[in-house]
């Protein structure tokens, strides 16, 4: 089975970080999605997706990102079955993201070297040892 969504939108609350009892960091927030058709004379629909990140992915998120921000996301949607005050049965949908990325807008605040100083701190290839054994100078590329 296969359970993945990929969005890009924008973030639609202030962006708060908070701790579980297990020390855990989490934050949740509303990204707001264009749909790609516009009806003739009309505006373009928008559709309001919830998300949550965990640890280090809501950290990052909290650090780089604000209301309004351009942001794209992938992770698995899932649901939670709740009684509300009044009793009824309801169902919260949301997406736990796992793949957090830049979109490439610019921001008037220098964001662009946050986001460049960000991706280094998000990623760093490992230094592999070649372990092949084949000597690779004869080679004319």
């Amino acid at each position: 089975m296969f359970n993945r969504s990929i969005l890009m939108g924008r973030i639609c609350n202030e962006l708060v970080l908070n701790t579980i009892p297990s020390g855990k960091s989490v934050t949740a927030f509303r990204v707001a999605v264009e749909r790609a058709f516009c009806p003739k004379g009309g505006e373009r629909e928008v559709d309001f997706f919830n998300v949550c990140a965990w640890g280090k992915r809501a950290e990052f998120v909290c650090k780089y990102f604000k209301k309004g921000s351009m942001i794209m996301l992938e992770g698995e949607r899932q649901q939670r079955r709740y009684t509300d005050k009044d009793g009824n049965s309801a169902i919260w949908d949301e997406i736990v993201a796992d793949i957090i990325r830049f979109t490439g807008e610019k921001s008037s605040e220098g964001a662009a070297e946050q986001q460049d100083a960000a991706a280094e701190e998000a990623y760093t290839p490992p230094d592999f040892p070649d372990y092949t054994g084949v000597d690779t100078d004869d080679y004319p590329f």
